[in-house]
């Protein structure tokens, strides 16, 4: 049985649920006194393009959903909260499949997961490492139902930070879980978003 928190007090336990600000967000990882957290599931105002200008390539750093995330969605939260979200280095690693180029690191309060971090928290059944041998394009796994996300009942295709098959693509988490390698077109509005941040247990 799940277990949720308040927002006095956050949880230190992986797989457990805190509740910050009007979200509620998943424990992922505790790295020294801080959690590692994404919302549990989707809000129907979270959805966005990755970037809203169809650029022919755009990074993370440049994308205007990282923009969204670190200015509007952050200034959501009480002044008590944001204090303890924690900017964090985010290391944007290129395509593992295709190359493509993730851009420069960046220091964000807010970001996406990568493709590489989505398979370190939510399962790795090893098709990142050896690639799926049934498909070019998606890990298609055992541990997909865990990375089914949801909004009212209904499952939503979510964005990663992590560049895709070119630079005017991002990768993403499809509605039955699978992740997508190769990625959407970044000027997509039909995307969701789960966003992640650094939490600090301390206070």
């Amino acid at each position: 049985m799940e277990k949720i928190t308040g927002n006095s007090r956050p949880t230190s336990n992986v797989g457990d649920v805190v509740a910050l600000g009007a979200y509620k967000w998943r424990v992922l990882e505790v790295i020294s006194g801080a959690a590692l957290v994404i919302t549990e599931g989707i809000t129907i105002e979270e959805t966005h393009p990755y970037n809203k200008e169809q650029r022919k390539d755009v990074t993370w750093e440049q994308c205007t959903l990282r923009a969204y995330l670190n200015e509007a969605f952050y200034l959501r939260f009480a002044d008590a909260d944001r204090t303890r979200v924690l900017e964090t280095e985010v290391n944007n690693e290129d395509n593992p499949w295709f190359g493509t180029e993730s851009g420069n690191n960046t220091r964000d309060k807010i970001f996406l997961l990568s493709i590489e971090e989505v398979v370190r928290y939510f399962g790795d059944s090893g098709q990142l490492r050896d690639k799926n041998p049934s498909s070019k394009y998606f890990i298609n796994d055992r541990f997909k139902a865990k990375r089914i996300a949801k909004h009212a009942g209904r499952a939503s295709w979510w964005w990663l930070r992590s560049p895709g098959l070119n630079g005017g693509i991002a990768a993403y988490v499809g509605s039955g879980g699978s992740v997508n390698v190769s990625g959407h077109r970044v000027g997509n509005y039909g995307g969701a978003v789960r966003p992640a941040l650094l939490l600090n247990l301390a206070s």
